[in-house]
């Protein structure tokens, strides 16, 4: 049973993967902070898996306590590296916040994965380095436009860092995993995304206001050139997307990536309007929901979805869910932890 270092493993994508590693006899660990994320998760994980999975509470920007963990578990095969913060609006307003946590983070972590050779990392890269692309669906080699936020620039920042730190380090190989719009549930609704700041991705706005959380839904511009004036995205059903992870880990301990840095995007290769989600949601939930536009937000992209053949032909991940799916998921876990309350 290889053990695994998730970090950011209460979080959002974090959680779910945690699962999907355990149900593939995977020992997990987690680091993360609690600065967006909370521990009760892991009783989730517990109530689903029957396993309680230990997270350290410590800073990757802070390199000893990185390290002790390192030292606690010196039979760590692989990491998976989630923790970073993540708000577009909040990367353009605090901009060296996001890279002093981000990319610190990254390289105190590379420094302890080489200095107690543990050879395997999946890296949560992010569709938002292709930027504003020319050209739709994006292959992973479509070529990188201007990062539209700092956020997306420590994307791009980083799996610059990984090329060049592996370059000179041959014993680590990595996969960097470009995933869309993560959205959904587990099935169970016993875990779900419950940041501890104020939610700004689309869906868990949509499922707050239908549940009386929030006054409305802002559709951030219907201008656009696209077909209804809304920006178009790639939703990916949060167990999709766990999944995939798992099968990457899979694919560097069998030794069977053709290079030491390899790349896959992770979306289901459709593009869904901001407008259209809303309506998605209306149509699986019965929900009417209270929705307006507003102005264009700073550091959104027009539009952006998905080749994911590679993922396909190399690594055999293939998507389960549809954004119905997706909304229907969204609102039983809303429905649940709005019931503990």
């Amino acid at each position: 049973m290889s053990k695994i270092l998730v970090t950011g493993g209460c979080g959002y994508i974090g959680s779910h993967t945690i699962i999907d590693l355990l149900e593939h006899d995977f020992s997990v660990i987690s680091i993360d902070n609690l600065h967006n994320a909370d521990e009760s998760v892991l009783a989730g994980i517990a109530a689903i898996t029957g396993q309680r999975v230990p997270n350290y509470a410590v800073d990757l920007c802070d390199i000893n306590a990185t390290r002790h963990v390192f030292a606690t578990h010196p039979d760590i095969a692989g990491v998976i590296h989630f923790a970073a913060l993540k708000s577009v609006g909040e990367s353009v307003a605090q901009p060296l916040l996001y890279f002093r946590n981000n990319l610190d983070g990254l390289l105190n972590l590379l420094d302890c994965m080489a200095e107690f050779a543990v050879p395997h990392l999946i890296f949560s890269s992010s569709c938002s380095v292709y930027g504003n692309a020319a050209a739709l669906p994006v292959t992973e080699n479509t070529p990188w436009q201007e990062a539209e936020s700092p956020y997306a620039r420590t994307k791009q920042m980083g799996e610059q860092i990984i090329r060049d730190v592996l370059r000179s380090t041959p014993q680590l190989q990595s996969v960097l995993l470009r995933y869309f719009n993560p959205a959904g549930a587990h099935p169970s609704a016993l875990i779900g995304e419950s940041p501890r700041n104020v939610a700004n991705n689309l869906v868990p706005v949509i499922t707050e206001t239908a549940i009386g959380k929030r006054a409305e839904v802002v559709v951030f511009g219907n201008d656009y050139n696209t077909r209804d004036g809304s920006c178009i995205r790639d939703y990916i059903h949060i167990m999709d997307l766990a999944h995939a992870h798992t099968l990457a880990l899979q694919y560097l301990l069998a030794a069977k990536n053709e290079a030491q840095v390899e790349v896959f995007n992770l979306g289901i290769g459709e593009g869904v309007t901001v407008l259209e989600a809303v309506h998605a949601f209306e149509s699986v939930t019965g929900q009417s929901l209270n929705y307006r536009i507003g102005p264009r937000r700073a550091g959104d992209v027009v539009a952006i979805y998905a080749d994911a053949h590679q993922a396909l032909n190399k690594l055999g991940w293939q998507p389960r869910y549809d954004i119905n799916d997706i909304m229907r998921s969204a609102w039983r876990w809303e429905q649940a932890r709005s019931a503990l309350v």
